[in-house]
């Protein structure tokens, strides 16, 4: 009692196991004449043990204390995962007297008590003690003392393992923060500290200085045009101008026109020269939003251009000289679109560089609340409301899936506060919104057919998402039906479909609806 008294004690005062060990081993010889205590502990590759703890042995006695699976006693108590009792180790043909020397040992039976150390069920390590025979007490009771001082052990060692791993997640998530400061991540306007988001913003930093091309990857949401703002004003570049092209959202016609430029004359209408966004970017960085969008021949322009540093505007003789860092974004797979001969393969290495993946906000839950609030307290400014939301209904936010990502959270966010009939919102508020936003990602995502798809308009027509989409993506009833939610005002009804109004304009004037 006394020895399980004194161990539990220094056990609840140290959290480091090797002093409870130690001082457990030395009690077993003093207090009970169980000499020479070792404890051995499977090794990393789990095929071998060797003493880590012991009392009573010299430190080469204890480094001689190695065993391989089903060798020697140790070894096979390590092996079977059950206690094996030595009556007398002179007798034994299996037992090794590897650590001690006969010699060193009393004369007389010694016998030799070896019991597996277990964390769930799996043997971890031997308890093992040399015992002199010719002893009153009985064995029985040394027996029940150290499968007690087993468990203690499997405990300790599976706490220790249990701190370990929390305190290397702690070290890796406060190496990310104190880079994430050093970032100063709201400097670049994006919000949350979740592992995966510092992540991300950990590589863009460490190529923000170079001049190589980098393509960001991700799915639609995800803030690609935030992510490259934030590497422009990481650059040298940062007092230079920052240029965001859309490539989806440039009619075909036009495109060479509005990124290189052209000259007087160079077409009808063409009334003075301008400067394209390629030339207005010079010494600065330029934003190719959606590259899988740009035509094949604008792809071959855009090559040389990165290839030369050179430019040609529309019926100019002669080239300009350029220099420009190009951060390019998708969200789909280019790799495919090279395969089907939709994207030149030359462009996309030359684009693929240096790849950012940035990560979707389903894979970033823990930055959903902090979001939600960021969204919440914008557009309560903007609109000049006041509306607040339960903790139950951000841990809905939280849990929700958002396949359409921060898009998706932010449209969402702002249906909320316009359409709030309180100032707060629980979870139950909030189901409405949630089922609305279900059926429009079904509808978005193509799994009904738009020929079954109701005829009555629809109450709430505000897409929480806008997935990759071609110039033909909306019909003209869905054009018009949102112009009507919208008063007519295009700005808004861009808004409500996910559209930028450049978009929603060129759909408008090529099905002829202006």
């Amino acid at each position: 009692m006394l020895l399980l008294q004194q161990v539990m004690a220094l056990a609840g005062k140290n959290f480091n196991p090797e002093h409870v060990f130690k001082e457990m081993l030395h009690l077993l010889s003093e207090l009970l004449g169980l000499n020479r205590g070792r404890i051995v502990l499977v090794d990393a590759g789990g095929k071998s043990g060797s003493i880590r703890h012991a009392y009573g042995l010299t430190r080469d006695e204890s480094a001689r204390g190695k065993y391989i699976f089903n060798e020697g006693i140790t070894g096979r108590v390590i092996a079977s995962g059950q206690m094996v009792i030595v009556q007398d180790i002179d007798k034994d043909p299996v037992f090794l007297g590897r650590v001690v020397a006969r010699e060193n040992l009393p004369e007389g039976q010694v016998a030799f008590l070896a019991l597996p150390v277990q964390i769930a069920n799996k043997t971890v390590g031997v308890l093992a003690c040399h015992r002199i025979r010719m002893r009153s007490r009985p064995l029985a009771d040394d027996i029940t003392i150290l499968r007690i001082l087993t468990t203690l052990v499997g405990q300790l060692l599976h706490l220790q393992s249990y701190v370990e791993e929390k305190t290397r997640a702690l070290a890796m998530q406060n190496d990310l923060l104190t880079k994430a400061l050093h970032a100063d991540a709201k400097r670049y306007g994006i919000v949350g500290n979740s592992p995966e988001l510092l992540r991300a913003i950990s590589e863009l930093e460490r190529v923000s200085d170079a001049t190589a091309s980098v393509l960001l990857l991700g799915e639609s949401g995800t803030g690609k045009e935030l992510f490259a703002r934030a590497l422009h004003l990481a650059s040298p570049r940062r007092d230079k101008p920052f240029i965001k092209i859309n490539c989806a959202a440039i009619p075909e016609s036009l495109f060479e026109s509005e990124v290189f430029g052209h000259e007087k004359g160079a077409f009808t209408g063409a009334a003075s020269a301008r400067a394209g966004w390629f030339e207005q970017a010079d010494h600065g960085t330029i934003f190719l939003d959606e590259i899988g969008e740009m035509p094949l021949l604008m792809q071959t322009k855009l090559l040389r251009t990165l290839q030369e540093g050179i430019i040609a505007r529309l019926g100019a003789k002669s080239e300009i000289k350029i220099n420009v860092r190009v951060v390019a974004a998708t969200n789909r797979d280019l790799a495919t679109e090279v395969s089907r001969g939709q994207f030149r393969q030359d462009l996309y290495y030359r684009l693929n560089v240096i790849p950012i993946h940035l990560p979707s906000l389903a894979s970033r839950r823990t930055d959903i609340p902090v979001l939600a609030m960021h969204f919440l307290n914008k557009v309560n400014q903007v609109n000049q409301r006041n509306i607040s939301l339960t903790s139950d209904a951000i841990a809905m936010l939280e849990s929700y899936p958002w396949p359409g990502n921060i898009r998706e959270l932010s449209n969402m966010i702002e249906r909320m506060v316009l359409l709030a009939e309180k100032p707060s919102l629980n979870a139950k508020d909030l189901e409405p919104f949630f089922n609305a936003s279900a059926e429009e990602n079904l509808a978005l995502s193509g799994a009904v057919p738009a020929k079954e798809a109701p005829v009555e308009p629809m109450p709430h027509f505000s897409y929480a998402i806008r997935p990759y989409v071609s110039a033909e993506s909306h019909s003209p009833r869905t054009l018009t039906d949102a112009l009507v939610q919208a008063g007519g005002n295009k700005s808004r009804a861009a808004q409500i479909l996910g559209l930028t109004s450049r978009q929603f304009n060129y759909r408008l004037k090529k099905l002829g609806l202006e």
